[in-house]
């Protein structure tokens, strides 16, 4: 009996082969479709760098891909949410360009969102896919912040990545806040909380793990609310920044016990820690003490730890990698593939996930 199920004619091979080679081309990366990665010999992915200052000023994002080279893969996109009010009563013509110039307030600049929007999309398509924007602009003591959200992923679909870097408890900051000081205990952050695990959107948080100037053998004061906070949901890729310390927020006693312990939870298994800032690294690199407890931290756990520079609106390359080289000391301490998932692995894995997830909300909540 001749067995016909495999016999194809000439015709219709040619159109089996005319699918495959359509579909090959439809999958298959094209120049404006491949992510960068460490195989392309990248030496990291930013995963927190400042596009934009205080003062709504920066660097141009063209300059800032040259300033990128080949030693950047890819770098989310996100300016500074707050803008530094230049108070003649107090400063007089002495206009401030940092909030710690001037005792007046800051406030929410929600323009900052559209700006990095439109900056991102004056890019061709292989450049965009260099860079992960975040949306920043809207004030996480407000109820009305996740509505903010919904509003820029609808009028920008296709651009943001995530939400972040928002600060809730920050040393010298927080407290200038026009408005309300924002509070781990204010269900407004729940609320935009629960829309990043509807959405997908990557969460990166910045909340001080204790107070200024604290006592080293105190209870770090805002750690069991943050605990909390992100056991209320585990659905979202939440990222905290500078794992908790800050220029005066000391790392506290056994601070690398603290985020092994919560490393070991599974409650915690949606949290990361980015430990961008050339403050972060000084506490690093303090001593071979410090160096060798965080190297095996990070050795023990590759997966949750990414890096970022924390530049703020870069001007030039040797500005821009200072914290990348204050790190030198610890990248031949970690492990090959410790190293690779710190500095280029885990950004690409978690936010390759969270622009499929966004692009899906996006096209189910089209307008």
């Amino acid at each position: 009996m001749q067995n016909t199920g495999t016999m194809l004619g000439p015709c219709t091979w040619r159109i089996a082969l005319i699918l495959l080679v359509s579909f090959l081309a439809l999958t298959s990366p094209t120049s404006s479709q491949v992510v960068p990665g460490v195989e392309s010999g990248y030496e990291f992915n930013d995963e927190h760098v400042h596009l934009t200052n205080y003062i709504q000023e920066g660097t141009d994002i063209h300059e800032f891909l040259t300033i990128m080279g080949t030693r950047v893969g890819r770098s989310v996109l996100f300016g500074i949410p707050l803008q530094q009010q230049w108070s003649y009563r107090i400063s007089e013509d002495d206009a401030p360009t940092y909030y710690l110039s001037t005792d007046a307030p800051l406030y929410y600049y929600s323009f900052t969102d559209a700006f990095i929007a439109m900056a991102y999309k004056s890019l061709p398509p292989e450049q965009q896919a260099r860079f992960d924007p975040m949306i920043t602009g809207f004030n996480p003591a407000d109820m009305y912040a996740a509505d903010h959200i919904r509003r820029v992923l609808r009028t920008f679909p296709g651009v943001f990545s995530g939400i972040g870097e928002f600060t809730i408890h920050k040393e010298f900051v927080s407290s200038k806040v026009a408005g309300g000081i924002p509070s781990l205990l204010d269900p407004a952050l729940d609320r935009v909380l629960s829309l990043a695990e509807e959405v997908g959107l990557v969460v990166i948080i910045h909340n001080d793990v204790d107070v200024p100037f604290a006592k080293p053998e105190s209870t770090p004061g805002y750690l069991a609310q943050m605990q909390a906070v992100l056991k209320r949901h585990p659905a979202a890729p939440i990222i905290w920044a500078h794992t908790g310390v800050g220029r005066v927020i000391r790392p506290i006693l056994h601070h690398t016990e603290m985020l092994a312990s919560m490393l070991t939870d599974p409650e915690f298994n949606h949290v990361h820690f980015d430990i961008s800032w050339d403050e972060v690294a000084k506490y690093v690199t303090a001593s071979p003490e410090s160096l060798k407890l965080s190297a095996d931290l990070f050795n023990r756990f590759p997966d949750r730890f990414l890096f970022g520079t924390d530049a703020l609106a870069p001007k030039n390359r040797t500005a821009y990698f200072d914290t990348y080289n204050d790190y030198a000391p610890l990248w031949p301490l970690l492990t090959k593939e410790a190293s690779v998932k710190v500095r280029t692995e885990n950004y690409k894995r978690i936010f390759d996930k969270a622009r499929q997830q966004v692009r899906l909300w996006e096209a189910a909540h089209a307008r």
